[in-house]
């Protein structure tokens, strides 16, 4: 385990492949940890990747620097973790890569701060949240959200404080119908879900998406500037899955959002693709620095039920 500083986290990673490798971070969602890419990283090492895997906040080791620092989960304060962690690792133009909220992450990084990356990688294509989340879905997708309702109130904050792996373990066969996990594989992760700030960050994360509660004024910039939806300019793949209920339909018509180059694909997982289909995540990257000329390996063999 390595640590870095930014001015509120003590950032948790871990860090595999020469550290003369060309440079990629991997960030993971919610509910999930840094085990997620345990299957990718060894695929993008032998392409000669240097993998960052940081812990985002409120999950596993990472933890505030002052009691006093709001605990916000809401995008544009991902986005800036990702933002100083590249900086305070001296990262040159690293391929950021994630899903969910390492999708927002990402998404936010290379919307705001577009020189500090050279190419990424999103699940669910332009990942960017604005006020629509406020607003009334189809009852079919506000069925599927039901945790997001859930932690607008006191009664969801003690649920989920109470009873954080029995929820968290729902949302897995939830949003991944047709991937079979056993118990090792889940507690390998869920044990991140025993950080400290783990509830707050989530529950703010998701009352901030509602609009019901203010954002932190330390990222008031970033989040006016991701509330006037820029294009994303660097060279990105983006990712479906097929099964992933939170996503009905698909992301390919958000293709006007990437300016650069831009492939999408759709691959036979639900919604922790890089778990499922760790071939195809670790692909998705590979094409990307591909792109950039970083690596010429030809598409790795894509395991069962993944395409």
């Amino acid at each position: 385990m390595r640590y870095a500083d930014t001015d509120t986290l003590r950032i948790a990673y871990l860090e595999d492949g020469g550290a003369d490798g060309w440079p990629v971070v991997l960030c993971h969602g919610f509910p999930y940890d840094v085990h997620a890419f345990d299957e990718v990283t060894p695929e993008l090492i032998r392409e000669g990747a240097r993998v960052i895997r940081p812990y985002a906040r409120g999950f596993g080791p990472t933890r505030f620097l002052t009691s006093d620092a709001a605990r916000s989960g809401e995008q544009a304060a991902l986005a800036d973790d990702l933002r100083q962690l590249i900086v305070a690792l001296d990262l040159v133009g690293p391929i950021v890569a994630g899903y969910d909220w390492g999708g927002l992450a990402c998404c936010g990084v290379a919307a705001v701060w577009p020189d500090l990356v050279s190419g990424m990688v999103s699940m669910a294509g332009y990942d960017v949240i604005d006020e629509r989340q406020q607003h009334g879905l189809p009852p079919s997708v506000e069925h599927v959200a039901w945790y997001q309702h859930l932690f607008q109130t006191s009664r969801g904050r003690e649920s989920l404080a109470a009873h954080r792996r029995d929820l968290c373990v729902m949302l897995w066969r939830q949003w991944s119908p047709t991937w079979r996990f056993d118990d090792h594989v889940y507690e390998a992760t869920a044990s991140s879900f025993d950080n400290p700030d783990f509830v707050d960050v989530v529950v703010q994360a998701y009352r901030h998406n509602f609009g019901t509660v203010d954002g932190d004024p330390r990222y008031a910039s970033a989040r006016a500037t991701l509330a006037r939806r820029p294009v994303i300019p660097v060279p990105t793949v983006t990712l479906d899955g097929v099964h992933d209920p939170l996503k009905p339909g698909g992301t390919a018509d958000h293709a006007p959002m990437f300016s650069g180059r831009h492939e999408h694909r759709a691959v036979d997982s639900g919604h922790n693709l890089p778990q499922e289909c760790p071939a195809d995540f670790a692909d998705a990257v590979l094409t990307v620095a591909g792109w950039l000329g970083l690596t010429t390996r030809s598409r790795p063999p894509i395991g069962p039920g993944c395409h």
